[in-house]
């Protein structure tokens, strides 16, 4: 017998998910405030206020797991993400279904070294700050035994629809032949990760009461540096070999006063001047999680995007 999942987001992970659910059988309730999403005979796309928990427990009423894989616009994350996850978290505990959160490496801050789940949260930035809260109240609340929650976190994102330093800033010029000015050192080794990965390990953390009152991370595509995806790109499409160099400071300052997302970089440079690399030994050993999807596949979808 098929169970109920509800996904709440439908952008490129959260339509992953919903479909990898739903290919194997299972019924979900795709949850978006225009109703949005992939189309299948087991998807049942809704519009609803996902920050609203009394309507979304509804909506969530039997289901095995509430899977979150929305977010507000980057630059709005403290004044738009609270509320979002407090609906959430709400409308698991009135429901009793599993709580899974995709999140990322933010909360950690700077490290020196791999990224593994047993580090503690120390943000150094405002949108750190908000995640760590996010899974802190989580955490909490599956203390108390209000909730089971679980948060999968996933580096930058490759694949069809990904939307990711690399996809905005790199992706675009090369396959247009373009010179890229990237933020950050494009020969520091970097963790990408599949959003066809990151689905895998939210239906998988869904489904394996081990997962609960801890966080995951996703096995990366690759640890490449950005310049060596920005080759493999070009080759793959057939674009002109990529010219790749890093912004300077005032570049960035001057997009940053341009644009509200790209006003949002500069505090997170810290994971991009510098190795920042993600450990999922235990994610691959505990839940059973298949090698991650060749990078050239999910290289192939972003060019196709």
């Amino acid at each position: 017998m098929s169970s109920l999942y509800v996904v709440v987001g439908a952008g490129a992970t959260g339509a992953a998910t919903a479909l990898l659910l739903a290919r194997a059988g299972e019924r979900v309730r795709l949850v978006t405030r225009r109703g949005a999403g992939p189309v299948h005979p087991l998807i049942e796309r809704i519009a609803a206020d996902a920050t609203d928990p009394v309507r979304l427990a509804g909506l969530a009423s039997g289901a095995a797991a509430l899977v979150n894989c929305a977010m507000p616009p980057y630059h709005r994350w403290p004044e738009e993400f609270p509320a979002l996850a407090a609906g959430l978290l709400g409308a698991a505990e009135r429901t009793g279904a599993g709580y899974v959160m995709l999140g990322n490496v933010y909360g950690y801050g700077p490290v020196d070294g791999p990224f593994t789940e047993d580090l503690p949260l120390r943000p150094s930035s405002v949108k750190g700050e908000v995640r760590a809260r996010i899974w802190a109240d989580a955490l909490a609340a599956h203390r108390a035994g209000r909730v089971r929650a679980t948060e999968v976190r996933a580096g930058d994102f490759l694949g069809a629809g990904a939307v990711s330093p690399f996809t905005l800033l790199v992706a675009a010029p090369v396959l247009a032949g373009r010179p890229v000015a990237y933020p950050g050192d494009p020969d520091a080794a970097h963790s990408w990760t599949y959003t066809g990965d990151a689905a895998r390990a939210l239906v998988a953390a869904a489904r394996d009461e081990r997962s609960w009152g801890r966080a995951w991370h996703v096995p990366s595509a690759s640890h490449a540096p950005a310049r060596e995806l920005a080759v493999r790109l070009a080759r793959l499409a057939g674009a002109p070999a990529p010219r790749l160099d890093r912004m300077s400071t005032g570049a960035l300052a001057g997009a940053a006063r341009a644009d509200a997302v790209m006003a949002e970089v500069p505090e997170m440079l810290y994971l991009y001047d510098r190795p920042a690399l993600i450990d999922s030994t235990a994610t691959e050993t505990a839940l059973g999680l298949p090698p991650a999807t060749p990078l050239d596949t999910a290289l192939a979808e972003t060019a196709a995007r």
